[in-house]
């Protein structure tokens, strides 16, 4: 299972080898590859890899990070089994947070509140 950071929406560390340190989102991306390849060469053909993540928003504008890293999957050549959509709705309540802030804080930023997340389901053939 692969669940990266949403590249720079939140840093986990000082470390410039953390993919959430990346200076931008196509540098993030080519980073993300990377670990792609890795998995890849360590499964066994007919495996499992799933891939959990999100959507980002700068700049006034969504930018589609879930399908980006699944297409780099692709490219270090695995297949697509399937796409789930997690509805993510109520997660801020089970982590002791009120909804209304998260809203407010939107409002006031001027930007999106995600209620989704996706699961790549792919696989190596």
């Amino acid at each position: 299972m692969l669940h990266p950071p949403y590249a720079d929406i939140i840093k986990f560390s000082d470390q410039p080898n953390d993919l959430s340190n990346a200076p931008t989102t196509a540098e993030f991306l080519d980073a993300f590859e990377t670990v792609a390849r890795n998995g890849y060469e360590l499964l066994a053909p007919g495996r499992f890899a799933a891939l959990i993540i999100g959507d980002k928003y700068a700049g006034g504008e969504l930018q589609p990070l879930g399908f980006w890293c699944m297409e780099r999957m692709r490219r270090v050549g695995f297949k697509t089994k399937a796409i789930i959509v997690k509805d993510i709705q109520g997660n801020e309540k089970g982590k002791g947070r009120s909804a209304n802030l998260w809203r407010y804080r939107a409002l006031a930023g001027g930007y999106y509140i995600f209620k989704h997340e996706y699961i790549f389901v792919m696989f190596k053939p």
